[in-house]
């Protein structure tokens, strides 16, 4: 199986998990194909970062969930598709995780694969 992160980046954030404040999500779309067929995740994980060298994710406080799945092949235009959702689905995964994500404050530059 073939796996790839089509986007990943780092924001501020804001999550309790575990009893652990989280300052930072770390948010990615990650595709996998095999024998034929691709499939497409989002995926949230939300970490304490103390401060701004503090990048160590923890992955207890982690949501992942399938957004497509296909017979094919990678695609630029269907990744094109799945990224102009992309804030929405990481919104409802952050939520699920009782946190939020601050999208106008990124920690790092964005991750094209």
């Amino acid at each position: 199986m073939k796996v790839i992160d089509v986007y990943a980046q780092y924001f501020a954030g804001a999550c309790v998990y575990n009893g652990v404040e989280r300052r930072a999500a770390a948010v990615k779309l990650t595709a996998a194909s095999d024998n034929g067929e691709v499939a497409y995740e989002v995926g949230v994980s939300f970490f304490p970062h103390r401060d701004a060298e503090d990048f160590a994710v923890s992955y207890d406080a982690c949501a992942v969930r399938e957004v497509y799945r296909a017979r094919g092949r990678r695609s630029k235009k269907r990744e094109a598709a799945l990224l102009e959702r992309f804030r929405t689905e990481a919104d409802v995964l952050a939520a699920e995780l009782g946190g939020a994500i601050d999208w106008e404050m990124p920690l790092i530059e964005a991750r094209m694969g």
